[in-house]
């Protein structure tokens, strides 16, 4: 079958659901796509499916198909090629295993972890509450309200680097503060 053959039944399929141009496609197409699969090493099974697969893509979006860009031969194993692309991928994707120790709930706290925590909060509340008050802003801004430096440079007014200077001096001042006490 020719390029223009194809092109001009890959038409009839897009502008009016043609089954007979469907089916014609799909005859010449679908032994090539699985023999491709094949090449590529899925077993004989997968190669049928993921054939099957890219002929039924080609009929739902055969009105995407644009001649200007690809031929169909090309369109259509573009198709299966990104097929076995996401086969592939699901593939490698581990199985759930709800008895791996990362999805089970962790223990509940210690009874004197409230207290310890209440203590560090109280410690990072009074060392930033020890800072100048731009640097406090700009540390606000950046890591509660989780805006980039360079909005929040462009909403202060303040050129970039004034902005990450004063954020790494803010923290270089809560870690001496923190690291003291410890």
């Amino acid at each position: 079958m020719d390029r223009q053959r194809q092109a001009d039944l890959l038409r009839q399929v897009a502008q009016a659901g043609d089954r007979a141009a469907f089916a014609e496609l799909f005859a010449y197409f679908a032994p090539r796509v699985k023999a491709y699969m094949l090449r590529q090493g899925a077993r004989e099974d997968v190669a049928e499916e993921l054939a099957q697969e890219s002929l039924v893509t080609l009929w739902r979006r055969a009105e995407t198909f644009d001649p200007a860009q690809a031929s169909v031969a090309t369109w259509v194993f573009t198709i299966a090629r990104n097929k076995r692309i996401d086969r592939l991928r699901r593939e490698r994707r581990p199985e759930f295993d709800p008895t791996d120790p990362a999805f089970q709930p962790d223990p509940p706290p210690a009874p004197d972890s409230h207290l310890d925590q209440a203590r560090d909060e109280e410690r990072v509340r009074a060392a930033l509450a020890e800072l100048p008050p731009e640097q406090l802003r700009l540390l606000e801004l950046a890591f509660f309200k989780d805006i980039s430096h360079r909005d929040i440079a462009e909403a202060e007014k303040l050129p970039l680097g004034t902005v990450k200077s004063r954020i790494r001096l803010a923290l270089a001042k809560l870690k001496g503060k923190l690291g003291e006490s410890d």
